[in-house]
């Protein structure tokens, strides 16, 4: 479970990071599509038993 663990944890990381810049720039579709996104990892985390801060 370490590589599926450290891969959620990279890719929100980086699904983060992106909302983060598509928010700065004024780009809702992109946000939209990462805050999807992000909530899919979690979910996908949640059903796994992987640990996540809040």
């Amino acid at each position: 479970m370490g590589e599926f663990t450290t891969t959620i944890e990279r890719r929100l990381d980086q699904a983060y990071e992106g909302l983060r810049e598509a928010r700065s720039t004024g780009d809702d579709y992109l946000a939209d599509t990462l805050t999807a996104e992000i909530e899919d990892l979690r979910r996908l985390a949640d059903d796994h038993g992987v640990p996540l801060p809040r």
